[in-house]
């Protein structure tokens, strides 16, 4: 995830019932379709969303009030691993430096780049060799990558297939210096880096520098009360250093203040389903510069915006 400035209120509250703003028309190939909804990313400039969708073998863009169709803008030529293809992406941000899409081609063990200039039918390898799962990006334009097959994060420069170690690489264990299946990244403005401990079922933070992380969220064994999560994915964090999650397996999505040793229910929460106030494994959290809320709600194949109250 990258690191847009999002000004939450402390006390802000977000409606309960959800918006389809792309998919939601069952699991498919066609383009008001997704097979498994992975990694969002919100760009508030063109008013736009770009989701991996997972079994499709290709990232989607959606225009914001365009419910009707979306746009494939990399891969959909099937799983492979040609240059204008992808097999299974996980994640996928934008560099507005150089106007393309950064993706985790995860069962290709690659990162990605694609041009969004039209006419681009293919992508450039950027890293190689890593089971990616999440990525984020600095203001300094570092790439963090998370590597579910040797549980550690690394922080890239562009040009560079070898990163420098910023969380985990200590075998895969409980430890606060370990991870379990790092999966999607959040950084902030002091290249703090936020990780999703998967099977660990905590989300760590990792400050600059540091040797080994602190637990922010969860890390009391997998469950549904507050002050557990279970499988979390998508992560985001406001300028106040508050951390919102997607608890994927409670189907719902939490918030943690600095500091608290329970979270709190924002949305879902209300069982798997496909209600308009439920969620079904979501995965992929971000918000846009308003507060709105975006989530992949994976099972559902749709993405919901709940807006800020």
């Amino acid at each position: 995830m990258f690191s847009l400035l999002v000004n939450n209120p402390a006390n802000a509250k977000w409606s309960q019932k959800g918006v389809t703003i792309a998919g939601g028309k069952g699991k498919g190939d066609a383009t008001n379709q997704f097979h498994w909804p992975y990694g969002i990313f919100v760009d508030d400039d063109d008013q736009t969303v770009v989701i991996a969708d997972y079994r499709n073998h290709r990232i989607m863009q959606w225009k914001i009030g365009d419910t009707a169709n979306g746009q494939v803008v990399a891969g959909g030529n099937g799983a492979g691993n040609g240059l204008n293809q992808l097999n299974r992406p996980r994640d996928v941000l934008i560099d507005k430096e150089t106007d393309s899409l950064i993706i985790c081609d995860c069962e290709n063990q690659r990162v990605v780049r694609w041009s969004r200039r039209s006419g681009t039918t293919q992508g450039e390898i950027l890293i190689d060799n890593i089971t990616c799962f999440g990525l984020a990006m600095d203001e300094q334009r570092n790439l963090y990558v998370s590597d579910t097959g040797k549980y550690e994060v690394g922080r890239y420069k562009f040009g560079e297939n070898n990163g420098t170690l910023v969380a985990g690489g200590n075998g895969q264990g409980t430890g606060l210096n370990q991870l379990n299946y790092p999966t999607y990244l959040f950084v902030d403005r002091q290249q703090n880096v936020y990780v999703s401990d998967n099977n660990n079922h905590r989300v760590m933070k990792w400050n600059k520098g540091a040797k080994e992380g602190i637990v922010v969220a969860g890390g009391q064994g997998q469950g549904n009360v507050l002050t557990q999560l279970s499988y979390p994915s998508g992560l985001f964090v406001d300028t106040l250093g508050t951390l919102y999650v997607a608890d994927t397996y409670s189907h719902r999505v939490m918030r943690w203040t600095q500091g608290a040793k329970q979270g709190t229910v924002i949305v879902g929460g209300n069982g798997r389903g496909a209600g308009a106030n439920q969620l079904y494994f979501p995965l992929g959290l971000s918000f846009d510069r308003h507060s709105n809320l975006y989530v992949a709600d994976n099972g559902n194949s749709r993405v919901q915006r709940f807006s800020i109250k």
